[in-house]
Order: C-alpha cells, then sequence, then structure tokens
C-alpha cells in the first residue's frame, strides 16, 4: 500500500474510531446482563449495623432505633434508612481463603471489586471506572431482619465519549432491589463511566486527539 492511500485509510477513519469498539455495547441496550442472576447483600439488616450506621449521621428517627416506635407504625421491626440500601446490596468484597490484595503497591486496587466493569462480556477492555449518578424508587423501607439483593442488570443507555481521564463511555444500568421472598422494595438506576485511562492511551495512535 503506498503511503498516500495509507494516509487515507487513515483520515478515512477519523479520530473518533475507536467508537467503533463500543458498538456492540450500543446494540445491547435493554440487555439484561444478569442472566437471571440476584446478587445478595453479604448481611441481612440487622439493629446494630443500623444504630452503626446512623452513629456518624446522628440521624435520629425512632422508626430506625426503636422497635415499639416502628412497629406502633406498622413495621415487623425497625426501618433501615433509605439511605443505606447500596450498603445492603452490595456483595462481600473479601471471603476467607481469598487474596483481595496481591500488591503492596501504593495506590494498589483490590483484584475484584462489586463496582467495577470487569465482568462485561463485550466491548473494549477498560481498567478506568467510577459511578455518575443514581436514582432510586422506594416502594416500601427494608425492615431488620431482612436480606436484600439486586436482580437484574438492564443495560438502559450506552454512549461513548473521549474525556479529560479518557476514552470510554457512559452507560446507564437499571436493577431491582428484591427481598429474599423476591418482593420488590425498590428500583434502582446507576449511571457509570467506563474508560481507558488516557496515560494508557499509546503515544503511536494515529487517532489520539
Amino acid at each position: 500500500m503506498s503511503a498516500q492511500a495509507s494516509t487515507k485509510n487513515k483520515a478515512a477513519a477519523g479520530p473518533d474510531d475507536w467508537k467503533a469498539e463500543w458498538q456492540p455495547v450500543v446494540d445491547a441496550v435493554g440487555r439484561d446482563f444478569s442472566d437471571g442472576e440476584t446478587v445478595w447483600g453479604a448481611d441481612a439488616v440487622e439493629r446494630g449495623a443500623i444504630r452503626r450506621y446512623l452513629e456518624p449521621l446522628e440521624f435520629d428517627c425512632a422508626l430506625h432505633t426503636d422497635p415499639q416506635v416502628a412497629r406502633r407504625a406498622g413495621f415487623a421491626d425497625v426501618t433501615m434508612p433509605y439511605t443505606g440500601l447500596m450498603s445492603w446490596t452490595l456483595p462481600p468484597m473479601w471471603r476467607p481463603g481469598e487474596t483481595l490484595f496481591d500488591s503492596d503497591d501504593r495506590d494498589a486496587q483490590p483484584v475484584r471489586s462489586a463496582i467495577n466493569n470487569q465482568d462485561m462480556p463485550i466491548g473494549p477492555k477498560t481498567t478506568g471506572f467510577f459511578g455518575t449518578d443514581i436514582e432510586v424508587d422506594f416502594l416500601r423501607p427494608v425492615v431488620a431482619g431482612e436480606r436484600i439483593g439486586r436482580r437484574g442488570r438492564r443495560l438502559v443507555s450506552c454512549v461513548p465519549k473521549e474525556t479529560s481521564v479518557g476514552r470510554g463511555a457512559f452507560m446507564t444500568w437499571e436493577s431491582e432491589i428484591v427481598t429474599t421472598f423476591g418482593e420488590v422494595v425498590a428500583r434502582i438506576r446507576i449511571g457509570t463511566y467506563a474508560y481507558v485511562p488516557k496515560n494508557d492511551v499509546p503515544d503511536n495512535d494515529d487517532r489520539k486527539g
């Protein structure tokens, strides 16, 4: 291929050619990536954990601390603060016999996390990830003694975009928060940005803007 043809091909690709790697993800909008699995929180909601959750907030509400008050309000036990929903739906980071940190380097990251993008089966491999926004519809309070989990992981949107931190895509995911009896207590939408950090883009990338 002549130098002129090579230059023409690069020009045809354009500065946004990297976005083509995200097309399979864009095409998958509407798909549930959970394969029917419900991811359960590490522990059931219990009074002691609610108390510890309230302490730094100094959130004084008898529904969360006094079982009698909660029962008079129609609940079986004290209620979990709505803002604790995410805390009680996260699976355990570590289990006995596992290694969570395999490096003692400064700023070393865990080998796995419940809030990363490592299990994405399609699209480009990304090493950077953070949440951008969250929206929750609460249907009823969760009470002490219940265990909750996240059911479903439906991709609602995917928008590839280059930002100041790297190249990636903004995605929105939708799930239901359920009890062990299958009752839906909340619906949640989480926005994320999965990306390849700028420093990881090769210097010889002709498409780099």
